[in-house]
């Protein structure tokens, strides 16, 4: 990691378990040359293939780095055939504060790819894993959850690729995972994300939405536990283990299209009208927001624009103009 303002004491090519940080600088009003130190492991041994697997992309989400946590303690390197490379809590400043953006620069993560070594701390951790780990692997697994905003159905997410070639993968990687709900999104085109990036730089990459609403569910742990599991025998980075089971749940594939994200065009109140898994149909009301401070005025409906099942739904109850209230997750296949 020569020429770069970060520093660690991980050798990346030494067989083992190693923890530590990556230091990153950071001066600020009461620490002149003080420094970020965001958690990283290496589990490193035979010639096998290196996967990253990152958490807390965004502060609030908290499966992903749960699960990282546990193999971090528990796996043992003599199962490992390859590298992996866990960065449990990227964004450590958004995960101290459990915020999706960061407390120190107000810039979201993962739409600063491919970030600047130079810039501001969040664009220099998206320089960091762009720059300095993506070039180090074959795989890359970005673990989300819905946040403090939204609840979405605990899901494996296939990041388009333009490569026949590495779509293929990506979606076998993807099925490997064995998620309730196999999604296609895009984040309406956004380059700027961890997932596009990888894909760009060529990784077999498999993102997850795990529930959310700020909060950790059993059933959201233990599908990702399983998932990453799933994925690292898939791989061939780690044996498979009896005791991690797939999800029975049959398998299904969507896609959050153009018309999938409702949002709502006034400040108000939302009253969602149907539950998360419900089939609905374009024309449908999907909820109301409601104007608490002058209640003369009726509330305003939002309407789906296409048919699908309810896949994410707003988790405050206040809303501003431009926030997304309610997204559906239409069928499809993955090409």
């Amino acid at each position: 990691m020569s020429n770069t303002p970060w520093q660690t004491d991980i050798d990346f090519d030494k067989h083992g378990k190693q923890t530590g940080f990556i230091r990153l600088p950071y001066s600020e009003h009461d620490d002149a040359w003080g420094v970020l130190p965001v958690p990283i492991a290496v589990i490193s041994n035979g010639d096998g293939p290196t996967v990253i697997l990152e958490g807390g992309n965004h502060g609030d989400e908290y499966e992903g780095p749960i699960v990282l946590g546990e193999i971090i303690r528990d796996l043992d390197p003599g199962r490992v055939n390859g590298r992996l490379i866990i960065v449990p809590a990227i964004n450590l400043p958004a995960v101290k504060a459990g915020m999706r953006v960061s407390p120190i620069d107000g810039l979201n993560f993962n739409r600063t790819f491919p970030g600047d070594p130079l810039g501001s701390t969040t664009l220099q951790l998206s320089s960091l894993v762009h720059d300095a780990l993506f070039p180090l692997a074959d795989a890359f697994v970005d673990l989300h959850s819905g946040g403090s905003s939204l609840s979405i159905i605990p899901s494996a997410i296939i990041e388009p690729s333009d490569d026949p070639a590495l779509a293929g993968k990506i979606q076998a990687a993807v099925a490997a995972f064995d998620a309730p709900m196999t999604v296609v999104i895009s984040n309406r085109g956004d380059p700027r994300t961890s997932t596009a990036s990888a894909v760009r730089a060529g990784l077999v990459t498999v993102g997850t939405e795990m529930a959310g609403a700020g909060t950790v569910t059993p059933e959201a742990v233990k599908i990702c536990r399983t998932g990453v599991h799933n994925l690292l025998s898939h791989f061939g980075v780690v044996e498979s283990d009896a005791a991690n089971e797939g999800n029975d749940a049959p398998r299904t594939f969507y896609e959050l299209g153009s018309k999938a994200h409702h949002l709502s065009e006034d400040e108000g109140v939302f009253e969602p009208l149907h539950t998360l898994g419900t089939n609905v149909r374009a024309g449908q009301k999907a909820g109301r927001v409601h104007f608490l401070s002058d209640p003369r005025r009726a509330p305003k409906d939002i309407v789906f624009e296409t048919d699908g099942i309810l896949y994410g739904l707003r988790h405050p109850g206040r809303v501003r103009a431009g926030n997304c209230c309610v997204v559906v997750a239409s069928p499809s296949q993955p090409s």
